[in-house]
């Protein structure tokens, strides 16, 4: 590999690590030799300059988060110059405490679609801030404003606390629309791993309540349901990659404040919500090796067997979070665009 193309993939993994945090843990080998020959060829290079930069699998424990809070560094998406951003403390739910946005490309006056956008992390890590440019050019391509929310992470605030939080921000842009440019009836929600699995809350939060209509779910790769790598097993490939069954059990105890997977309770899990029923159209798009593949697929199925609106991209060869890590390539331009005309299509 050349030492451009190295450095640029450092950089991007230093922040990807943001979002995943790779670091090597003392259980277990690295199997890096049986991941890669499931990999799509466009993407090993990436897996294994990341493993070289990072070492192992990641690992998450209550003491390393704060750190890991810490170290994160800049955007996945470096900022872009021309596309204004500004931040706004909001109105807290009742009894909630007020929550900051970033809002993106703001026009006020004018009526365009809009995106409540929640960042990945694990229901951890990560921050609104981190996701600045990668709202940036979701805005420019869209032509539409995005709000995204600085939600309160997990083991400190549960489930119900960043439920509220992303649903006074949703609020918040429906009740200002005009202010910041957007059509209230053209309103997504969107996010990426644990930020899809809150876009998917926050979907049921809005259809339960009655209040703001939304025209999409955007779930890329979301993180759904609490029985991976619990009571259900996945198959040895899958879920190798930026994020295993170990770290996932503990995102989901950290979220849900209880063992994650307890059959009789299903409280904060999108995926175990009793009735998917008018809910919002919906686009998921997970790869083939993600942790996540086949609760994303189970939910799709759910969903269109409630009469959603559902469309569902599986990437052959493709891990956790893979069009961050090698965005030219042409698995994940692919990906991109099939989530964009998406996004197009329902804003208008």
């Amino acid at each position: 590999m050349d030492l451009s193309r190295r450095k640029t993939l450092a950089g991007m993994g230093a922040a990807f690590a943001a979002m995943l945090p790779w670091q090597v843990c003392a259980a277990g080998e690295d199997r890096m030799s049986g991941d890669l020959a499931f990999v799509n060829p466009e993407l090993r290079t990436a897996v294994a300059t990341m493993r070289d930069i990072f070492g192992g699998k990641p690992c998450l424990t209550v003491e390393s988060i704060e750190a890991l809070r810490k170290q994160a560094p800049g955007d996945l998406d470096p900022p872009l110059p021309g596309v204004p951003v500004s931040k706004h403390i909001v109105p807290g739910s009742a009894q909630n405490p007020p929550v900051a946005v970033y809002v993106v490309n703001a026009r006020s006056g004018r009526a365009r679609g809009g995106i409540v956008y929640m960042h990945g992390g694990g229901y951890v890590l990560g921050s609104a801030a981190q996701d600045i440019g990668t709202c940036q050019k979701l805005a420019a391509a869209l032509d539409c404003t995005v709000v995204s929310v600085d939600y309160r992470l997990a083991p400190e605030a549960r489930y119900a606390a960043s439920i509220e939080d992303n649903y006074a921000a949703l609020r918040w842009a429906y009740a200002n629309a005009r202010d910041i440019g957007i059509d209230p009836r053209r309103i997504a929600v969107m996010g990426e791993s644990a930020g899809g699995g809150h876009a998917a809350l926050l979907a049921i939060a809005a259809r339960d309540r009655g209040e703001i209509p939304l025209c999409l779910q955007c779930l890329v790769y979301p993180m759904l349901d609490d029985r991976t790598g619990t009571t259900h097993t996945v198959p040895a490939h899958i879920g190798t990659l930026g994020w295993t069954a170990k770290t996932n059990r503990f995102g989901w105890q950290a979220f849900l404040g209880r063992e994650p997977g307890d059959p009789g309770i299903a409280d904060g899990v999108p995926g175990r919500d009793e009735s998917l029923a008018n809910l919002p159209p919906a686009w998921i798009g997970v790869g083939a090796l993600d942790l996540f593949v086949q609760e994303d697929i189970a939910f799709a199925e759910r969903l269109i067997t409630a009469a959603v609106p559902t469309e569902l991209v599986v990437v052959p060869g493709a891990f956790h979070a893979f069009q961050h890590l090698a965005p030219d390539s042409r698995v994940a331009k692919t990906f991109t665009s099939s989530m964009l005309t998406s996004l197009k299509m329902a804003l208008g």
